[in-house]
């Protein structure tokens, strides 16, 4: 696939490097030369410097044969994102996407409009975060969850802890335990311990600080909560430490739920404009959210959830230490430095959120053909979660998933039916149309994908 990135910032360059895994074609285009040579220093991808808003320059870095075209200049630049998107499919890229930094553009009428203009897709990374967290938020139990099918069916993310009964257990053992219609309601898809993810086999041992990743059925949540040691949790009251546009956002979706918020916020100024703008039921707070005395001061300890939120990796991680240590139950990070991601649940915190990777994830299905109806990136693991629909006459139609061989390093968890939602065994037979969910690592997507062509 000939792919066309516009912008070789945080997220334009972490998307060349995980397409470009995918046997893509990339060329990377900017008018910062600094910008490129990083990128070039780390990445085998084309790259070419010049003006985006010339017609020529993009004639010449071939943007009239490119299947995709992806315009991810810094949010500043969000003019030259629409305006060199527009120009991108006039000269004949057959989908265009476009980053923008403003929610008013994600409105259905100026969708529509855009839409009708020739742009695929206007995407905002803080609203994709802001989503994320307020999802994680919302869910009973401490695990990472991901719904489908309207909640039918779950993928469900477990941290073992020093008193999880599944410890120095294989998986065989663990299994040998349930009765056939338990075992019929979930299914361990993968492990992720340190920096690899494992899928597993009978003989794979369940080890501290695992991180398990399951497929399950709604009714089932509870029989894993106490399998892994996990507990529940209804969240009712959620500290912010950051005013951002990420925590904006979220301040006003727990808000809009009947969830008690209060934010933290240093700048001043940053206050006046929050006062002004959310809703009198958001608490805003002038202070320093570094100073462990003053949060205690502000509550803390009383919050179901804390979330850190400020331009500071570091900051967010820490503050989410001592939020943990306040007993807080839940914290959240947003952390940019991808080196930071595994070093922050290692030191625990409970959810990190990095925009490059959902914004990513995001866009990844448009590479997919069409077959995939969403991608998703879960914390602790390169691999995605793609579901696909099985086209009639698919190679995945042809028997059941026990006679196919399907690609090492991929696992399906479960279907969707019409209106039934149902975990995969071996005698599953995939049938046209259903829609299918997927735990692969990012070398056997591309075969995957042959399957439900």
């Amino acid at each position: 696939m000939r792919i066309v990135i516009l912008g070789a910032g945080a997220v334009g360059s972490h998307l060349a490097k995980m397409l470009r895994t995918e046997g893509n074609e990339i060329t990377v285009i900017d008018n910062d030369s600094t910008r490129l040579s990083n990128l070039d220093s780390t990445t085998d991808v084309r790259t070419i410097q010049g003006n985006p808003s010339s017609t020529a320059f993009l004639k010449d870095a071939g943007v009239a044969r490119a299947d995709l075209f992806i315009a991810v200049y810094p949010s500043t630049m969000q003019e030259t994102n629409i305006v060199c998107a527009l120009l991108a499919k006039k000269l004949g890229a057959a989908k265009v996407l476009a980053r923008v930094n403003d929610e008013e553009y994600l409105s259905v009428e100026n969708r529509r409009l855009f839409s009708e203009m020739g742009i695929d897709l206007m995407f905002y990374p803080e609203r994709f975060a802001a989503d994320e967290i307020f999802a994680q938020l919302k869910r009973s139990s401490s695990s990472e969850t991901m719904d489908f099918a309207n909640g039918k069916l779950q993928i469900s993310v477990f941290k073992l802890d020093e008193d999880s009964p599944l410890l120095d257990l294989t998986l065989g053992e663990f299994v040998s335990q349930l009765s056939a219609a338990q075992l019929e309601q979930f299914r361990i898809i993968a492990l992720s311990r340190g920096n690899t993810t494992i899928i597993p086999n009978q003989n794979t041992v369940f080890q501290f600080n695992d991180l398990v990743f399951t497929f399950s059925g709604k009714e089932a949540v509870d029989l894993l909560v106490k399998y892994f040691g996990q507990s529940t949790l209804q969240v009712n009251k959620v500290m912010i430490m950051g005013g951002n546009a990420i925590a904006e956002m979220l301040a006003e979706d727990l808000n809009a739920k009947g969830i008690q918020v209060k934010m933290i916020e240093k700048k001043h100024e940053k206050c006046i404009y929050l006062w002004e703008k959310l809703n009198d039921d958001i608490e805003i707070v002038n202070g320093d959210g570094r100073n462990s005395d003053f949060l205690f001061e502000e509550g803390i300890n009383e919050c179901d959830a804390f979330v850190s939120l400020t331009g500071s990796d570091e900051t967010n991680v820490l503050a989410c230490v001592v939020a943990k240590k306040m007993g807080v139950p839940r914290t959240v990070a947003e952390v940019e430095n991808m080196e930071y991601v595994n070093l922050a649940e290692e030191m625990g915190v409970d959810c990190v959120i990095n925009k490059k990777l959902i914004t990513a994830a995001n866009i990844f299905r448009f590479t997919l053909g069409g077959k995939a109806r969403f991608v998703k990136y879960m914390r602790g693991t390169n691999a995605e979660v793609i579901e696909y629909t099985a086209s009639p006459g698919s190679s995945i139609t042809k028997a059941p998933l026990r006679e196919i061989k399907f690609p090492e390093g991929a696992i399906i968890g479960g279907v969707i039916r019409g209106d039934d939602a149902f975990i995969a065994v071996g005698r599953t037979q995939i049938m046209p149309n259903d829609r299918v969910a997927i735990f692969a690592l990012p070398d056997s997507i591309k075969s995957v994908d042959k399957f439900f062509k």
